[in-house]
């Protein structure tokens, strides 16, 4: 991980947010495409925190763009994720898109010359003075597709990381509390075997079967192998103790109940609607479910950080990105920048998710208080480190295979770390390094 300047997001940006203001708001900063309209892709769902500030965010880009249609397209993740390069080659790419960000996915689109080089713009407007540093990280990137470079691609304005969702009502039939340590929340999950319960809810088809797996590796590591693993600083050891505790720990939950082997069919969709419907106690997955959960789930229910950890995946969020062929980059600037406003950061919090520049006074329910106060937490700490598909193009679905893999006991941890080891060395052997 980047050593950055260390600071709560939310806390830390109050100082500079009263500066941002919207002064190019209602031009089109020199560009002379279809000025009538702004064609916006994103995949966040209606009911999301993000959604909802999205959706507040292109009415008041309306209000203050008189005559400009807003042309919104809503995909799915694995929609843009798959297609994105294809897309992005022809003309029917939009004007403003939502990204998943890293090596792997916007790294790839700015090295493939399919990204606008956002630097200049950027620099102008004064983002790079309003988004924190270790948020930054993954919005800006070298010649090679790799995050932290000098060059800005994207720009994030929330913040986003995995953490244990539970049913209190659950936890208390069996008289459980909230686990601290690994060791502990293994008890709690056994309590839950025991009982008749298959404690996890777990999507092996897609996320998150991937970031457990992480989870468990970064339980051993160091800042030091996250900046090996993620940044290249130094060749990994797939077979090294970090990820082999990784691997082996997820088999072996397999192997006592604590996640079911039929997992490995199942997509994140599905999984969080099982937790959402009480059929599961625990879901270890990302804070963009919060906003969702606070809407639909009837029980009481709340969340804690990975038990024991001090590196936690997790990141700034995904990227607003302006492709090459965008007709009207200035209107997207001045979207992107409308999703800078006190009131629109103000609203991501009040709807579940994890603002950059909100005022910590105006954020009213206690859930989303506290996802706020353990995102500052891990990042005070600088124990953001990423995502694990994120250092290779491709690496997203080489990882799922490799845990379904592990979930149906169809390879051992030893051979799994060996099949993600290959295409990863393969990227860096295509790097130079």
């Amino acid at each position: 991980m980047f050593r950055t300047r260390k600071m709560g997001v939310v806390a830390a940006a109050l100082a500079v947010t009263a500066s941002l203001g919207l002064a190019a708001c209602g031009g089109d900063s020199g560009d002379s495409g279809d000025s009538k309209t702004l064609r916006l892709w994103h995949y966040e769902s209606p009911a999301s925190g993000l959604g909802i500030a999205w959706a507040e965010a292109i009415k008041q880009f309306k209000a203050s763009h008189p005559g400009v249609e807003v042309v919104f397209e809503e995909k799915g993740f694995e929609q843009i994720r798959q297609n994105a390069g294809m897309i992005l080659n022809s003309n029917e790419a939009p004007d403003i898109m939502e990204y998943n960000k890293g090596n792997a996915s916007a790294g790839l689109l700015s090295k493939q010359g399919l990204l606008t080089d956002m630097t200049e713009e950027v620099t102008k407007r004064g983002w790079d003075k309003t988004v924190p540093a270790s948020i930054a990280v993954t919005s800006k990137y070298d010649q090679d597709g790799i995050m932290g470079g000098d060059k800005w691609f994207g720009v994030s304005n929330y913040g986003e990381y995995v953490m244990v969702y539970y049913n209190k009502d659950e936890f208390k039939k069996l008289n459980l509390e909230v686990p601290t340590t690994l060791a502990e929340f293994e008890t709690v999950m056994q309590k839950f075997k025991d009982a008749g319960t298959t404690p996890l809810a777990v999507g092996g088809a897609e996320y998150p079967a991937q970031q457990i797996f992480y989870q468990l590796a970064l339980s051993q590591a160091t800042p030091a192998f996250v900046d090996d693993y993620q940044l290249y600083k130094n060749k990994v050891n797939f077979q090294g103790p970090e990820l082999t505790y990784g691997a082996t720990k997820f088999a072996d939950w397999v192997s006592k109940g604590y996640i079911a082997k039929d997992s490995a069919g199942i997509k994140a969709e599905d999984m969080g609607v099982s937790f959402i419907q009480g059929k599961a106690p625990i879901l270890i997955s990302g804070s963009w479910w919060n906003g969702r959960f606070n809407e639909e789930i009837k029980y009481d229910w709340g969340t804690f950080l990975f038990p024991g950890n001090k590196l936690q995946a997790g990141s700034g969020g995904n990227l607003w990105v302006v492709p090459t062929s965008s007709k009207n980059k200035g209107l997207a600037y001045d979207f992107i920048e409308i999703t800078m406003k006190p009131e629109i950061q103000n609203l991501i919090g009040n709807s579940g998710g994890v603002p950059i520049l909100a005022d910590p006074a105006a954020i009213t329910d206690a859930k989303n208080k506290e996802l706020i106060e353990n995102f500052n937490t891990i990042n005070s700490a600088d124990g953001l480190s990423f995502y694990p598909d994120w250092p290779a193009p491709g690496y997203y679905d080489v990882l799922v295979g490799g845990m379904q893999n592990l979930i149906n006991s169809s390879k051992d941890p030893k051979a799994v770390l060996d099949e993600i080891a290959t295409p990863y060395n393969d990227n860096l052997a295509s790097l130079g390094k």
